[in-house]
């Protein structure tokens, strides 16, 4: 099978063929051919417009398979994933059971291997997420695991913290950290500021972060090894990330997509969908936050993608469950949240070259004779969510009939690709 993708403009900064407006001939999966000169294919794709650059990756969803399959499961994950652009995804343990043994790594890289999408495991820190026990580390790095992170939960034990990254030095692992003081945010509902008083729920104070943050970054200057914070949503914390790396701590970040685009004025609809955590902040603070992406703070931009079904949703605010799916959004969101504030080649750097090299995993390359794993899109094309249209199982976003820029036209990876009109 032979795909020709005529008249992209590649944006791949490590191509021969960077800048340039070309036609992309791929036969069973590899780039045979790059040249302005006219081609033939068994299909062909025209990209006036458009622009390609290598695959997408997520460094931060969550799957539901094993165990929350009526929440997501791997199939409809990568199918929710190949929407968003994406052709790799780095996976949470918050599984059932947990990802703390090389047969559910084992399981999880299987079932995705005839997929169009890979996904990598991460794996959990602790036995159970509790919090208390290491996992057998080493064997799970062997196994395939990426990176180390008990995901949704906070690595509360500051003794746990400090030997997990003695423990992952010899490896050359990473360790995530979810930056949370759990006893501060304890039936919190949402950012405090005076949107929580006015509404009547129990706020997140910022420093329930930001103490998680000083206190990991203490540790880290003490042990050495690598340490990355997800989703941070303080700026607070990221003036204190910025100087650690200054400092030169082997320290990165990434921040959800729709913290840069929603705040938490929008909480008075009450719609739970945005019930997050770490909570949407407030206008300001999501201003700040653009200005540590531009700085190169921020590392990474992933879609925190929680899928959530209807009875944990359809609740009162107080007492329904955090998180939203991202994956089919979070490119459409950044194009709102940034058009005109950053330029697109750094945007996609977020989710192309930045969480590969953290998680040391493999750069595609767009060049002659070799596989193609290839994003192409259309960065000014505006569309609108339709819940029909939504891949994911769960449906909680708050971005149903909502108008978003930025168009994914075709996914290619693993011999396997997908186009969308």
């Amino acid at each position: 099978m032979q795909i020709l993708i005529k008249g992209a403009k590649i944006i791949d900064k490590n191509s021969p063929y960077y800048h340039q407006v070309t036609n992309v001939l791929i036969s069973d999966g590899i780039i045979t051919k790059i040249t302005t000169e006219s081609l033939n294919a068994d299909r062909v794709i025209d990209a006036e417009g458009q622009l390609l650059s290598i695959g997408w990756f997520d460094m931060r969803t969550t799957i539901g398979e094993p165990g929350y399959e009526y929440k997501e499961d791997i199939e409809s994950v990568c199918e929710a994933a190949i929407a968003g652009g994406y052709t790799e995804i780095a996976s949470l343990p918050n599984t059932k059971p947990v990802v703390q043994s090389k047969n559910v790594v084992s399981f999880i890289k299987s079932k995705c291997r005839d997929l169009l999408v890979e996904i990598h495991p991460m794996a959990a820190v602790t036995h159970n997420l509790e919090g208390k026990e290491i996992t057998e580390m080493m064997d799970l790095h062997h196994a395939g695991a990426v990176a180390f992170t008990d995901g949704e939960f906070p690595i509360w034990h500051s003794d746990v913290m400090l030997k997990t990254l003695q423990y992952l030095q010899p490896l050359d692992a990473l360790l995530i950290s979810h930056a949370e003081d759990n006893q501060i945010s304890h039936f919190g509902q949402m950012n405090e500021s005076i949107e929580s008083t006015m509404l009547g729920l129990k706020g997140i104070p910022k420093i329930a972060e930001e103490l998680m943050v000083e206190r990991d970054l203490s540790i880290l200057n003490y042990t050495g090894g690598k340490l990355h914070f997800a989703h941070i949503s303080s700026p607070k914390s990221l003036e204190m990330i910025k100087i650690a790396k200054q400092n030169g701590l082997s320290v990165t970040c990434d921040i959800a997509a729709y913290q840069l685009l929603l705040d938490d004025t929008l909480i008075k609809s009450f719609d739970t969908n945005l019930k997050v955590n770490p909570p949407l902040r407030s206008p300001e603070d999501t201003e700040l936050l653009k200005t540590y992406l531009i700085d190169g703070t921020i590392d990474v931009i992933v879609s925190d993608h929680i899928p959530q079904d209807v009875e944990s949703k359809k609740l009162e605010f107080d007492l329904a469950e955090f998180g939203m799916i991202g994956l089919e959004t979070a490119y459409g969101a950044l194009s709102m949240a940034l058009d005109g504030v950053m330029d697109i080649e750094k945007l996609i750097d977020k989710f192309t070259y930045a969480p590969r090299n953290i998680l040391k995993t493999k750069l595609p390359r767009i060049e002659e004779n070799h596989v193609a794993n290839l994003t192409l899109f259309s960065p000014n094309e505006e569309w609108v969510l339709e819940l029909r249209d939504i891949k994911s199982k769960s449906k909680n976003t708050p971005f149903i009939g909502k108008k978003l820029k930025g168009k994914v036209k075709a996914v290619f990876n693993k011999s396997k690709y997908r186009v969308f009109n």
